[in-house]
């Protein structure tokens, strides 16, 4: 599957801003879906992922209660939605899709991989 994320920008502290991802194919609904991010000089790191039906979601704490991940398999697309963004959540932001059984929260456990968007929050 081809991933391509868009819906980064720039934003203040505490406002929001929604990240989407599109995957090409018709097997979008096997995948389980995540998002990562990497900061400057940072290593990539999890942020949510969705089951395949997307009747599970697993979050990493620092993001629990401010972003809400979901899908839409009808229209092969997930999206994050952020919400009361902080500076650290500066990151050029990832969408990939997993072939694993079970919530997938490593890197290694993706298969594909979007180009990234950019989410620059401002103080």
């Amino acid at each position: 599957v081809q991933l391509q994320a868009y819906g980064g920008g720039l934003v203040q502290t505490g406002g929001s801003l929604r990240v989407s991802c599109v995957g090409s194919g018709r097997t979008f609904n096997t995948y389980t879906m995540g998002w990562f991010r990497q900061a400057p000089g940072k290593e990539r790191e999890f942020v949510a992922a969705i089951s395949r039906g997307g009747g599970r979601t697993y979050y990493t704490d620092s993001v629990k209660g401010r972003f809400t991940i979901s899908r839409d398999n009808d229209k092969n697309t997930a999206a994050l939605q952020m919400n009361s963004l902080k500076p650290e959540d500066t990151a050029v932001y990832y969408c990939a899709a997993s072939t694993a059984q079970g919530m997938a929260v490593m890197v290694y456990e993706y298969d594909f991989w979007g180009q990234g968007t950019l989410v620059t929050v401002s103080s």
